[in-house]
């Protein structure tokens, strides 16, 4: 038997079995890859839920420090960041956090009968991983369908502020 005759039969042979090994390699990178976003979504959703406790609170923080009876609402976002209705500016936030989600400066406010801002939300129509109730701070929030149903509200009133 020549050596080029043994050859001959295996023709092809290498070839399928390099396919079917990028196959395998494409299909497994494929899942690692779905894994990853998945987890990159689950952070985001953590940090939103964060940053927008931090926007409830700073909210509720300005509320609570208007001088004199009549309480006040900040009328922008930027109002937490530079409240100049002092002698000294006060922060009730230390800069404007963009949104997680959206990687965007923009968010979607709720505001009060007269103008002033009392909450935030996310912009984005994505829907959470998370599909249930959450507790955090101590706020409830209830699942949401997308994550702009996630409502990042200030307390009507702060601790030991008169409520009357």
């Amino acid at each position: 038997m020549r050596a080029g005759e043994h050859r001959r039969g295996q023709r092809g042979f290498t070839l399928l079995a390099v396919l079917a090994a990028l196959t395998l390699l494409a299909l497994a990178s494929e899942r690692v890859m779905q894994f990853a976003g998945q987890q990159a979504q689950r952070e985001r959703e953590a940090q939103l839920l964060r940053t927008g406790s931090a926007y409830a609170l700073a909210i509720a923080a300005y509320h609570a420090a208007t001088p004199g009876h009549a309480r006040q609402w900040p009328p922008t976002l930027d109002a937490l960041t530079e409240d100049r209705r002092f002698v000294h500016t006060r922060r009730h936030l230390r800069e404007r956090y963009a949104d997680p989600v959206t990687r965007s400066p923009d968010w979607g406010v709720l505001r009060a009968p007269d103008g002033g801002i009392v909450g935030v939300y996310s912009r984005s129509e994505q829907p959470p991983l998370r599909s249930s109730a959450i507790a955090q701070h101590g706020i409830a929030r209830a699942a949401a369908a997308r994550s702009a149903g996630w409502k990042f509200v200030a307390p009507a009133a702060a601790p030991g502020e008169d409520t009357r």
